[in-house]
């Protein structure tokens, strides 16, 4: 089916759904360097004025990604509820952008509709809105998940310590994990990227942080960043494993470039249900995605990075995880140019993954050949913060010397709290209260010998 628009004397044609998604996109260099963005400022806009017409049903007869070719396309169709889309299934993308934004669409009403949403119709009409209109929406949405702590609860923001080290050393790891639980951050998760895909690393940095949480009874959660194929070895090995963790991303052949299936996380899914291993709540999974992927690994079938990073969504809620975060600026300027690309980037993400039903996060990053600094980090991290995102990332001193990119830091969240008021998850608050680490207000009290985490700090 073709689509068609007038504006002034020029009239645009675009062949199928897949490319009005991608015309309509804001601009950012991934879409063009795959070739499939806008050539002007004139034919995005006629995008747009299509794209406001066409029915949200159409999304349900007209798939991106053809249904027989592709996984995640299977996926998002076969698990729709049209009865949850039944509110809004006589509306085009551009009435469905008014009713978010109305006072219709509350809290209960846009849970109710998540599961009636497919990926294309979230990407669809988040290129109709604007950075407020983004904010307004997913600030609506609450989302709560629950391991051995609660996130997602109105008025809380949690953060995911990020103790990396360039050699795995525990010594240095533990440093930073220390540091990060000083400033009361850590209760989304203690998450490690290990520098190695050693069996025997990763099971042994699974120990360290499992040991460290039972020593001091921390009500968080644990996970080491690596391929899901080594977390189910581990599992079967008996290591500690709290959460699965796998990047993903919206079609099948990207998936299966990272070695990732349906199949697949459906055994890790399984496996780590079976251990029983939350005390409040059974959320086992945690995804990365990020804008670009799928067109870095040749697998975007034509399609715009945005619309394919909702995607991702719609393979990540059939698990409904405990985390999700958009890696949002760390594949690099060749998807994502500067500042501004990144910030509109990152508030698309938080909404589309908001109103699909998933408990958003984001790691606010840039790599340091992007036309970016902390400045446009900051900007993105409290619009993040008024939108009312699920966690964010805390690295010691916002440089993660080892993966090399630029993140926030643990200082970043503090200012978050103060600014806009988040309190922390709640288990993880009172902990901090018993250990001298925060008063009964969540603020952090000065160093003391009553705190018992400095004793061990000493040691290191």
């Amino acid at each position: 089916m073709t689509y068609a628009c007038t504006l002034g004397l020029r009239r645009y044609v675009f062949p199928d759904l897949k490319t009005v998604l991608a015309k309509a996109s804001p601009m950012r260099s991934g879409d063009m360097l795959a070739g499939v963005a806008a050539a002007s400022e004139e034919e995005r806009m006629a995008a747009r004025c299509v794209l406001a017409d066409i029915p949200l049903a159409r999304f349900l007869q007209e798939a991106v990604v053809p249904y027989e070719h592709d996984e995640v396309t299977r996926l998002i169709l076969d698990s729709h509820v049209p009865a949850a889309f039944a509110p809004v299934a006589g509306l085009s993308v551009g009435e469905f952008r008014d009713w978010l934004l109305s006072d219709q669409a509350d809290g209960s009403a846009l849970s109710a509709l998540a599961p009636g949403i497919t990926p294309e119709m979230a990407a669809a009409v988040s290129k109709l809105m604007r950075n407020q209109d983004l904010i307004l929406v997913a600030a609506k949405c609450s989302v709560v998940t629950r391991f051995r702590n609660t996130l997602g609860l109105p008025g809380r923001l949690a953060v995911r310590l990020q103790p990396n080290h360039p050699t795995d050393d525990a010594r240095g790891i533990a440093a930073s994990m220390l540091d990060g639980l000083l400033y009361g951050v850590g209760d989304a998760v203690i998450g490690i990227n290990p520098a190695t895909d050693s069996l025997p690393a990763i099971t042994t940095l699974l120990h360290l942080i499992d040991d460290f949480r039972e020593q001091y009874d921390v009500p968080t959660q644990s996970c080491v960043l690596t391929h899901v194929t080594n977390t189910v070895r581990a599992i079967e090995k008996g290591a500690p494993v709290d959460l699965v963790f796998q990047s993903i991303g919206g079609t099948e052949a990207v998936n299966s470039s990272f070695g990732v299936s349906a199949a697949l996380l459906d055994e890790a899914h399984a496996a780590a249900l079976a251990l029983g291993r939350g005390s409040i709540g059974n959320n086992v999974m945690y995804f990365e995605t990020g804008q670009g992927s799928a067109l870095s690994a040749n697998a975007h079938h034509g399609a715009d990075q945005q619309t394919l990073e909702a995607r991702a969504y719609g393979l990540a809620r059939r698990y409904k995880p405990l985390l999700v975060n958009t890696v949002v600026g760390f594949i690099g300027p060749e998807y994502l140019y500067d500042g501004k690309q990144i910030i509109r980037a990152g508030l698309e993400d938080h909404f589309c993954g908001k109103l699909l039903g998933l408990p958003m996060g984001c790691d606010i990053c840039y790599t340091n050949h992007a036309e970016a600094d902390q400045d446009d980090m900051d900007t993105l991290l409290t619009l993040l913060g008024v939108a009312g995102i699920n966690f964010i990332i805390g690295v010691p001193g916002a440089d993660d010397i080892m993966l090399n990119y630029q993140s926030t830091s643990f200082h970043d969240a503090l200012y978050l709290r103060r600014v806009l008021d988040r309190r922390r998850a709640p288990e993880f608050e009172d902990w901090l209260e018993h250990m001298g680490i925060a008063d009964f207000g969540g603020n952090l009290l000065p160093q003391g010998e009553t705190q018992p985490l400095l004793a061990l700090a000493g040691s290191l």
